[in-house]
Parts: structure tokens; C-alpha cells; sequence
């Protein structure tokens, strides 16, 4: 840990879907300040979950561990209570009950989105996702909330997509993005009803991921992602998934940030309140960035 950067050292974080992408990133940056990480997910290595991608959990803790936190991989499938509430139970037990951030960031929608309208739309794949990403973090708040609310103390962080509720293209994705900021609301006033206001619920967007997946998709590397630019010109607007885990590490660190309760917000506007930058010193501002390709194709 860099002697400007903020420190969270002796705190302790769950991260709920830390395999890849924004959890991960977010799992390495918590890490990066000194906090001891639950890395949490279903892809362990030589069981993958269905999604069958490479990263695993495992290699999560390490990178956290490698960022100077303490990183601890614990196999979940957070669509299982009983399986969350081992969780707490292991959290509660090894940290003399201490949590003090928990990041909702459970997906795995990636092999049931569709581009269709609703009354075309496949009602498994889209029960599915909807249970995927919204009812998983229902269950992973019930039982993680009582450690803070125990200790009035805490933050619980909602990654959804986008901090508007403009449509996202079609009905399923767009419930579940959507739903995941009405969580964080409503534990927001749950908690604000009950006194406890030492614990804080908010929800936190990235803008154009650059995730495994993603570059995968394109077939380009981290290194060499301007080259899908040509694919799709949206994407020179993207960032790393370390952009919103500086976000969370500016959140957790912030002695205010009870003022941000139940408001969704954005990696580009937390930039520009906390002047983070991403891997690459730039700041990326997805928002200002999309209104101005909306402008030039006569869409704004």
C-alpha cells in the first residue's frame, strides 16, 4: 500500500461474486488498502460453475493477498441460504463479528441475456437472471445485515448497471439492474427507520466494463483493447474493473458517506468527487462520454 492511498487496514469485506470482472477488481483494491477479503463465489479451480469461464475465486484471494490484504476464498452459491448464512456464521467466527463492507456484485446473467421483446423473450433464461442477480443479493444482505446492525457499523455496496432508470434494452436485464438499486433503498430506509446510522446502503455502477468476458468478446487483451474500438465505437469510452473497486475503496473510506444512503451512483462521478483514477492515470467519464456518441448519431 502506497503511502497516498487510503487505508482500511483491520477492516473486514465480503465480496459476493469476486470470481472476475468487477468483483474481483473491487476484492483487489479493498485488498490494496489493507483489508482482509471474503472472496466469495461458485468457480473454484477445477470446478467451474456453469458458466464455464477460467477465473476462479482462488486466484482472487491471492491477487488480494499479492495487493497487500489478506484474501480468503470461500466457495458459495449465493441463490443457496444456507450456504450464505455458513458464510456469515464462518465471518462472524473468525472476525470476533466484525464486517464492515459487503459488496453485492453477483451476476451470472451472461449466457441468458436476449436481445428480444418481452413476448418473445425465453421465461426460464429470464426467471433465471432475475433470480441470479436479484435475489442473490437479497439473501447475501439478510444474512450479512445483522453483523452491522449489530455494530451499527458498516457500508453495503449494490453494483448494478447504470444510476438512471433508463431502459436497458430489454425486459429481464433491465428488471434486474434496475431492482438492485430499489435494494439498495430500501435497506437504506430500513435502516435509517431503526435508528442505525452508522450503516449505509447504496448502489454503485461502473460504465463500459472491460472485463474478462468483454475483451474476451472482442477478441482483444487488456493490453490491446483499443483495438475493438473498430468493432464498436462505444467501447473507447470503457474502463478497467479497477475503476469501481477505487470507487468502493473511496466510499469505505469516506466519513460521509452516510450522506450517500440509498442513492445510486457512478464510477464518473465518484472521480470527480474523490479524484481516483484508473490503472492507467486516466478518469474515465462514461456519462459525459455517451451523451456526447448520443449527440453525434442524432440521438440526443
Amino acid at each position: 500500500m502506497s503511502a497516498h492511498q487510503p487505508s482500511l487496514k483491520g477492516q473486514v469485506a465480503v465480496v459476493a461474486g469476486a470470481t472476475r470482472g468487477a468483483g474481483r477488481a473491487i476484492a483487489i483494491e479493498l485488498g490494496a488498502a489493507g483489508t482482509t477479503v471474503y472472496c466469495t463465489g461458485r468457480s473454484v479451480r477445477g470446478a467451474p460453475s456453469d458458466l464455464q469461464r477460467r477465473e476462479t475465486i482462488d486466484e482472487t484471494a491471492e491477487l488480494v493477498t499479492a495487493a497487500g490484504g489478506v484474501g480468503i476464498a470461500v466457495q458459495v452459491d449465493h441463490s443457496q441460504p444456507e450456504q450464505v448464512e455458513a458464510l456469515f456464521q464462518r465471518v462472524a467466527a473468525d472476525q470476533d463479528g466484525r464486517l464492515d463492507i459487503l459488496v453485492n456484485d453477483v451476476w451470472g446473467g451472461e449466457g441468458l441475456m436476449e436481445w428480444k421483446p418481452f413476448w418473445e423473450m425465453d421465461i426460464d433464461k429470464a426467471l433465471l437472471m432475475i433470480s441470479r442477480a436479484v435475489f442473490t443479493h437479497i439473501i447475501t444482505s439478510r444474512y450479512g445485515g445483522p453483523l452491522m446492525a449489530a455494530r451499527n457499523q458498516g457500508l453495503i455496496i449494490e453494483i448494478t448497471d447504470g444510476d438512471t432508470l433508463t431502459y436497458r434494452g430489454n425486459l429481464a436485464y433491465d428488471m434486474a439492474k434496475t431492482a438492485v438499486i430499489r435494494l439498495a433503498l430500501a435497506q437504506a430506509e430500513d435502516l435509517k427507520a431503526r435508528g442505525l446510522d452508522g450503516v449505509t446502503a447504496l448502489a454503485l455502477t461502473p460504465g463500459f466494463l472491460r472485463s474478462e468476458q468483454m475483451l474476451d468478446h472482442f477478441g482483444v487483451t487488456a493490453e490491446t483493447w483499443r483495438d475493438a474500438i473498430a468493432q464498436d465505437p462505444y467501447f473507447a469510452g470503457s474502463e478497467t474493473p479497477h475503476y469501481i473497486g477505487r470507487a468502493v475503496v473511496a466510499l469505505a473510506t469516506d466519513p460521509n458517506v452516510h450522506t450517500k444512503a440509498g442513492q445510486a451512483w457512478a464510477t464518473w462521478t465518484l472521480s470527480d468527487e474523490y479524484d481516483f483514477t484508473d490503472l492507467d492515470g486516466s478518469r474515465p467519464h462514461w456519462g459525459r462520454f455517451f451523451a456526447k456518441m448520443q449527440e453525434k448519431q442524432g440521438n440526443g
